[in-house]
């Protein structure tokens, strides 16, 4: 299986198509990054436009199964973070065919 872009990849991808050094695209990179990691946590949802939406999730506790053993066993509630694609990064990412 193909491996995507690395961090370094992406952070020169960034400064070139800014017209940037690679110092300022890393630092953007990790600022976007701890943002929506703040304000996912405080609001329950960060959007970033075009490209979709972080958002916290929250799971009931349920009944499940041992896979080994097949017993039943007891799920606790807990909190996810779920990302959501936007349409426009969905179409343009995987277009529906007729």
């Amino acid at each position: 299986m193909a491996a995507g872009m690395t961090k370094s990849q992406i952070v020169r991808h960034l400064a070139e198509k800014v017209g940037t050094n690679n110092k300022t695209a890393a630092t953007f990179l990790e600022t976007l990054a701890d943002t929506a990691i703040k304000e996912t946590k405080k609001n329950d949802i960060f959007v970033i436009p075009g490209l979709g939406r972080l958002v916290k999730a929250h799971r009931k506790a349920r009944m499940g199964r041992n896979p080994q053993t097949g017993e039943p066993i007891q799920i606790k509630a807990k909190t996810v973070v779920k990302f959501r694609v936007a349409k426009a990064a969905k179409d343009a990412i995987a277009p529906k065919g007729k």
